[in-house]
């Protein structure tokens, strides 16, 4: 017997595995992100986010001996600090780059002219010398050093309320929102009109009407940029919200209007027939039967359409420029690798930043994705 019950096919497995590793490669970047957005820039560049929970142990670039000298006794004292804005053990050091870890903390190197130095094992250093060290050239010290796990909300707070450069991560954020909230409903709107139109109203061209909106979804949206822009010039409405709303409007009709007439098709025509038995008007029709009964094409349009308008970087660069005012998360996110590539810290917390909004509504409306996509996808007529 090929097929006995209890037994999962090969396919099935195969189906299953693949869900799970493409679960695992959308999830673990996405962890990752979160959990360097919590570290400090030095454990972020000295070890992955996997070894966030474990003393993170690293080479310190060689630091120069400094200080005022004092004398005490017989001797010139120089007393320094290693990590003075850290915590950071060190565990093992040296005076030289060819032997970096020479002594352990605590051991005292005999130098030249009867100097001495000794490193503690918390990074405090002291150099002895039974002269005057002033004007010469002191010895450097090179360690490595331990450091506990370190968590901060500071990364947070410089990226959405600092006066700094980064600042203008949380005024991008608001822009996105202004940009994406409208640029989402807006076209929800229309489309659930027009699609309802096409669906159950007769008039003449309606075929045509319909082959024209499939045709522009392979049209990609860089030919129509320069022109509408220039439209928008033209009518006084360009570079700002109100022409960035009306190109995402546009770029994002045809898909919407394709799923949701699709899915209004396959409704159940008795219903619709019995209302307008009953004298219910096309309008009250669409408002009181096809919306809520559409709600799962709704929904799953306005996913795409956010995300898209969320993640979009050429429409908002076009229609609203690069003023900081006026700057989508996106943008800033660019500018902020461009001058900024050393502060990971900065860049793992903006990107988490523009990420959690998407993630919370997708997860928010998932459970309507893909039973709208399945329904607007496969009915039609």
């Amino acid at each position: 017997m090929d097929r006995i019950v209890g037994q999962k096919s090969a396919l099935l497995w195969a189906v299953h595995i693949s869900v799970i590793l493409l679960v695992l490669v959308w999830v673990f970047p996405t962890i990752g992100l979160f959990v360097s957005s919590f570290r400090t820039s030095d454990q972020i560049s000295s070890s992955g986010w996997w070894s966030a929970l474990s003393t993170q142990e690293r080479s310190v670039p060689a630091i120069r001996v400094a200080g005022d000298e004092r004398q005490d006794g017989n001797l010139y004292v120089v007393e320094g600090e290693l990590f003075p804005d850290t915590e950071a053990n060190v565990t093992a050091w040296g005076t030289s780059s060819r032997r970096p870890t020479e002594f352990q903390p605590g051991d005292t190197a005999e130098l030249k002219d009867g100097w001495r130095l000794t490193v503690s094992a918390t990074g405090t250093y002291r150099l002895t010398s039974p002269q005057s060290v002033e004007g010469e050239r002191l010895p450097r010290i090179f360690s490595t050093a331990a450091s506990p796990p370190e968590f901060t909300l500071g990364n947070y707070r410089n990226v959405l309320f600092s006066s700094t450069a980064a600042a203008g991560v949380g005024q991008a954020f608001i822009n996105t929102l202004t940009v994406a909230i409208p640029a989402t409903v807006i076209p929800i709107l229309v489309a659930a009109f027009a699609a309802y139109a096409l669906a159950w109203m007769q008039f003449p061209g309606r075929a045509l009407l319909i082959a024209a909106i499939v045709g522009l979804l392979v049209v990609p949206l860089q030919l129509a940029l320069i022109p509408l822009l220039q439209l928008h010039n033209a009518v006084g409405i360009g570079k700002g919200y109100l022409g960035v709303w009306l190109a995402h409007t546009g770029f994002g009709l045809p898909l919407a209007i394709y799923l949701l007439r699709n899915y209004m098709v396959g409704l159940p025509r008795d219903i619709i027939e019995s209302a307008k038995v009953d004298g219910a008007t096309d309008f009250e029709i669409f408002v009181k039967i096809v919306l809520p009964l559409s709600f799962p094409a709704l929904a799953s349009f306005a996913i795409f359409q956010f995300l898209w308008t969320w993640n979009d970087l050429l429409v908002a660069l076009v229609f609203l420029g690069t003023d900081d005012d006026t700057l989508v998360l996106t943008g800033r996110l660019v500018n902020l690798l461009g001058s900024r590539g050393g502060d990971w810290e900065i860049l793992a917390t903006s990107a988490f930043v523009s990420i959690v909004v998407p993630l919370m509504v997708f997860f928010a409306m998932q459970k309507y994705l893909v039973r709208g996509l399945l329904a607007g996808s496969v009915k039609g007529g």
